[in-house]
Formats: structure tokens, C-alpha cells, sequence
């Protein structure tokens, strides 16, 4: 169910309000466009900055607009293990098909810690859980020692790795096997990614991007030699796009491009702000490389 191209999606705002009417039409462009699956209120959905309400509203839209369709797996994370036992029930109260859980961030737990935060939500909670590890932005790296111990658990089925270590994907298989799924959070490490043994990538550039995204996610995973020749193709005309969307805190870079693709305004929440000028001129170039305006 999780693999391919999924999309980080961003959550538009208008007056500093929740701009449903966009949104719902961001949902749609990545379901036509052929996005694999949604990951609502993430980090490049703002998730921070999110009210409780609006965090759940976010989700619950998602999940309504694409049943049936694509699915959705909820970013439901938190430093708090309370709340994100209650993010990750309602999740799967209203219907999504999966949760993404960061990490912890700024509590520092250890090892054990972490086996524990996520123990404890997988107990009280029946949908499968993407373990989200981002050291980064987290300062947490899970060890795959620990990993392997969640994989153990009934709804532990995966991790989205953003440590931009493409050893750990061998590391990862050799630990826990094949069937732990492994989605990239990194996009510029895609191709290598998927080479390894990943399935795909929870992914930022897919925001404005979907169809090529998906497309060399497909291809990339072929067996066939063409395939592999066109994604490599696709990789090169993305690698830009990928660079830029990270010039600045993600996801006021993505967001300036989806203004100039006309997908949504720029509005971000303090305390992120727009790009700057010379930001600006980096996305501007990167979506022309790619023929994009």
C-alpha cells in the first residue's frame, strides 16, 4: 500500500486561516496527476503551527476527499506520547489508512526511550505506523537496533528515512528484511534509494511536480533496462527542482512554487517566512530547467 511517489502535502492558507477550498483541490490535482498516497500534516503541511482542530481537520478532509482512491497515511506525531496517541486515534477513528509518527524532537529521549513512545502508541491504536526519522530536525536518530525491536510490534510496518544515510537502507534489510517498508524523505536520494531496496519516497518536490514524480518512481523500480534509462532521465531533470525546494526551511521554498504554478498562495506561519529574493530567482530558474513555466 505505501510505496511509490507520496506526497508531503503542504495546507494552504488564506488570511492565516485554513484555505479548505485550495486544499481540496491540491488533494484532487495529486489524484489525477497519479501521486501513489497523501501524507497530510507533516512537517511541509506546517504540522508545528497547526491548531488541534485544524491539524484534525486537515487530516479528516484528506481522508474524505481520496477514500477509495489513494491512500492516506496522517502525520500524527508529536514529543508528547499523549498526544500522539490522540492524533494517531483519530486518525484511524475517521479513516485514514496509516499513520506517519516523527520521532520525538527537543525531549532527547534515548534508545529505549523511543522504543517506549512508540510501544505505547502502537498499543492503544490498530493502523499501520510509519516510523518518521529525521535526526535533522528531530536531534533523535533511531538506531536500526531500535527499529528492529518496533518491527516486532503489531502495526510497526515501515519508516520513512530522512537521515540521508543510504547505508541504512542495506543496514535496514540485512536487520529487518525485505518487508519492512522503507520510503525515502530525502528526494535528491531517490534513485539511489529505491537501487537498495527502497519502495519510494514521502516526497516534497511531488507537491508541484506529481506526474514526474510518480513516473520516475514507477520507472525507477522497473526491471526493464529502458525503464531504468528513463528514470535516470527523469532524475536528472528533478535534481534541480529538488535542490531549491530546500534553499530555504522547507516548505516556503515549495510553496513559492506552487504560487508560481498556480496551486496555491505563499502563506506560511510564523516562524517561517516567504523566501527571499534570491530564493525566489533559485525556484524560478529550477522550474524553468524543467520546462515548469
Amino acid at each position: 500500500m505505501f510505496k511509490g511517489s507520496n506526497v508531503a502535502l503542504v495546507t494552504p492558507f488564506k488570511n492565516d486561516k485554513l484555505d479548505e477550498e485550495t486544499y481540496i483541490k491540491l488533494i484532487h490535482f495529486h489524484i489525477k496527476n497519479g501521486t501513489n498516497g497523501l501524507v497530510p500534516a507533516g512537517t511541509t503541511g506546517e504540522s508545528p503551527t497547526l491548531s488541534h482542530g485544524e491539524h484534525e481537520k486537515v487530516i479528516e478532509l484528506c481522508v474524505k476527499e481520496c477514500k477509495g482512491k489513494i491512500p492516506v497515511f496522517a502525520g500524527t506525531g508529536s514529543n508528547s506520547t499523549e498526544e500522539a496517541i490522540s492524533l494517531t486515534t483519530h486518525a484511524e477513528k475517521i479513516g485514514a489508512d496509516g499513520a506517519l509518527i516523527v520521532t520525538p524532537y527537543y525531549n532527547k529521549p534515548t534508545q529505549e526511550g523511543l522504543y517506549h513512545h512508540y510501544k505505547a502508541i502502537n498499543d492503544k491504536c490498530g493502523i499501520p505506523i510509519l516510523i518518521y526519522n529525521i535526526p535533522g530536525r528531530s536531534v533523535i536518530d533511531m538506531s536500526v537496533d531500535t527499529m528492529a525491536r518496533l518491527s516486532e510490534l503489531k502495526n510497526i510496518v515501515g519508516v520513512k528515512d530522512a537521515t540521508g544515510d543510504l547505508d541504512r537502507v542495506n543496514q535496514t534489510i540485512k536487520k529487518i528484511g525485505k518487508e519492512f517498508i522503507q520510503l525515502t524523505g530525502n528526494d535528491d536520494n531517490a534513485f539511489e534509494f529505491n537501487k537498495r531496496g527502497g519502495v519510494g519516497a514521502i516526497s516534497v518536490t511531488a507537491n508541484i511536480v506529481p506526474k514526474l514524480c510518480s513516473d520516475f518512481q514507477r520507472l525507477s523500480k522497473s526491471i526493464n533496462k529502458e525503464d531504468i534509462g528513463e528514470a535516470e532521465k527523469l532524475n536528472k531533470i528533478l535534481q534541480p527542482i529538488h535542490h531549491a525546494m530546500f534553499v530555504e526551511s522547507n516548505p516556503s521554498p515549495v510553496k513559492y512554487a506552487a504560487k508560481l504554478l498556480n496551486l496555491c498562495d505563499d502563506d506560511v506561519r510564523l516562524p517561517l517566512v516567504k523566501v527571499t529574493d534570491k530564493t525566489k530567482n533559485i525556484v524560478k530558474k529550477a522550474l524553468q530547467s524543467a520546462q515548469l513555466i
